[in-house]
């Protein structure tokens, strides 16, 4: 990791250059080629420590003032942590996500699946009207049908949403 540490009002003593090289490590470990800009310095009573990491694309910052510039260091490096882990499980999980959808594409066209029920879904039929049936079926927006008992017919019927998205299917037995 490239460190460059400037002080603001304040020299940097080497004790102070080796324990903020030493407390970057622990954000050395995420990345591969990582540069860090290290600003400390005094206002009144406060020792301020200003801390940018860039890294693989991404910009961190911290920025702690406390009573003692050890500790201000610390709280530092405690958040840029903090925020690289966000990052990075943001980045797997966004990953793994579209992995998986690759996974399912990539499934689907190596060996097709035929003639064999490959999932069972349960659900309660009610006795109802084909027009409740519509009603039920626009409250839930993500369901393409219903399936029901028609109350007119005593028979088993299933209700669809139609390609146009606006119209409605019906589909009853003979007989």
């Amino acid at each position: 990791m490239k460190i460059k540490i400037t002080g603001k009002e304040l020299k940097i003593t080497e004790a102070i250059n080796e324990y903020v090289e030493k407390k970057l490590d622990r954000i050395d470990k995420y990345f591969e080629d990582a540069e860090a800009e290290v600003t400390l310095k005094t206002e009144k009573n406060e020792q301020i420590a200003e801390i940018y990491v860039t890294a693989g694309g991404e910009k961190y910052r911290a920025v702690t003032e406390d009573k003692d510039m050890y500790a201000s260091i610390d709280k530092d490096i405690d958040i840029l942590e903090g925020q690289i882990r966000k990052t990075k499980t943001k980045k797997e999980k966004m990953m793994k996500d579209s992995s998986i959808k690759a996974m399912e594409i990539g499934e689907n066209a190596i060996s097709e699946i035929s003639n064999e029920i490959i999932k069972t879904s349960y659900y309660e039929i009610k006795p109802i009207t084909p027009e409740d049936a519509v009603l039920k079926l626009q409250e839930k927006p993500s369901h393409n049908f219903l399936v029901f008992i028609n109350v007119d017919t005593g028979k088993v019927n299933v209700i669809h949403k139609l390609k146009d998205g606006k119209n409605y299917g019906l589909v009853e037995p003979e007989a």
